[in-house]
């Protein structure tokens, strides 16, 4: 870990911009242009291993700026981490996040680290991975219905957090005892769930960019198969479930603009009654303001698609008791509008386009064929006023 970030790649300073820090969950400092507000606060936020974060009162009045390594009260002993906001902007993130300090235990900023708090540090990450895999092997042999998804080892080697996932309460009295024997460290164990072992781990989504959880996100909101359904999406499990193997927490951005948009809506349960027909809800297109109405309750049969305004008008028509004749009034032309500046010159639109052998224009015919002599059943040619064959010499000659 280094005390000092590279040199920022945006038009602000480094102190404000951390898009070149690997750290996850960075927080753009749009206050760094303002060294004001830098003395509001002696409170600066420090930031861990992948997304553990904590607000520490910086008593000594130590010259901190973004970027700077830290040693931390903990307890015991101390941590080391990065501090990611110094100045007034910490306090709006320890209200954002619920950290009051008068409620709360406040722990203090010791110094930035030396050289030997630095080698400390790197002793103990080098150690976090052969801890997990020997940790997993040890529940399993205890049998315990519990998975460890990841070691996090304090910046003085003195505690080891185990992250862990369990579906059921689990009962690891047994597994601390071990775990203190084996690794001689103190054990604290800290059950998460699997948006936040995502989040630790980190990975792309299938849309290409990197996961939320592990970029952005800090409350994970439950999803529920509504929000799929509110937004016509199909409710394929393989394409609604994230890396984590929950509903993709994706779903709920849009999920208000769908809502808002549903109340213009006509309520799905009415049906629309022709002189025909009766037609029921098959879908609806937010952006188009288009609704369609299926002849059949449970699939799509004869299906007609509508304008919202269309659709409202028929119920108020059959609230009085009349029935149109055709549900959809819009003539062929309006129905689908030709732009004007699109035209079928080449014929891409039609399928069979390739089917048909277009003939080459300016080419001469071949003739060849005609100009060739009659043979008789002897094999020789026939004399209808064309040239006589003559062998010469085992050569073929006209005459």
């Amino acid at each position: 870990m280094d005390q000092t970030l590279n040199s920022g790649g945006c038009c602000i300073t480094k102190k404000g911009c951390n898009c070149n820090s690997r750290q996850k969950l960075s927080v753009h400092d749009w206050l760094s242009d303002l060294p004001e507000t830098i003395k509001d606060t002696d409170f600066v936020e420090v930031q861990f291993k992948n997304t553990r974060k904590g607000y520490y009162l910086n008593s000594t009045k130590i010259p901190l700026e973004k970027g700077d390594v830290v040693a931390v009260e903990s307890s015991p002993g101390h941590d080391v981490g990065e501090v990611t906001l110094v100045g007034r902007l910490v306090l709006l993130q320890m209200k954002k996040n619920n950290f009051n300090p008068e409620k709360m235990e406040i722990k203090r900023v010791y110094r930035k680290v030396k050289e030997t708090d630095l080698e400390k540090y790197h002793e103990a990450k080098a150690k976090e991975q052969q801890t997990m895999i020997k940790a997993r092997q040890i529940a399993e042999s205890l049998k315990l219905n519990m998975k460890i998804g990841d070691v996090e080892f304090q910046g003085d080697g003195n505690k080891a957090i185990f992250y862990y996932i369990a579906d059921e309460r689990v009962d690891f009295r047994q597994l601390i005892k071990v775990f203190a024997e084996s690794f001689r460290v103190r054990i604290e164990m800290k059950q998460i769930g699997a948006r936040q072992e995502a989040g630790r781990i980190g990975g792309i989504g299938s849309c290409g960019r990197e996961l939320c959880c592990s970029g952005w996100m800090t409350n994970f909101n439950s999803v529920s198969t509504t929000a799929a359904r509110v937004q016509d999406i199909s409710l394929n499990p393989q394409k609604l479930a994230g890396q984590c193997g929950k509903l993709k927490c994706c779903m709920n951005y849009e999920l208000d603009t769908y809502v808002d948009a549903a109340k213009d809506f006509p309520s799905k349960e009415l049906q629309l009654e022709t002189t025909d027909n009766t037609y029921y809800y098959f879908k609806t297109d937010v952006f188009k303001g288009l609704i369609s109405y299926s002849t059949s309750q449970n699939f799509g049969a004869n299906v007609v698609t509508i304008p919202v305004q269309r659709a409202k008008d028929i119920i108020a028509m059959n609230k009085k008791g009349i029935k149109p004749e055709i549900l959809d009034d819009r003539t062929d032309e309006n129905e689908n509008p030709v732009p004007v500046d699109y035209e079928n010159v080449v014929g891409q639109d039609s399928l069979t386009r390739f089917d048909t052998h277009k003939k080459h224009s300016g080419s001469k015919p071949n003739n060849k064929k005609n100009n060739r002599p009659k043979l008789n059943k002897s094999g020789q040619a026939e004399n209808n006023n064309n040239p006589k064959l003559i062998k010469k010499n085992g050569q073929d000659t006209t005459t």
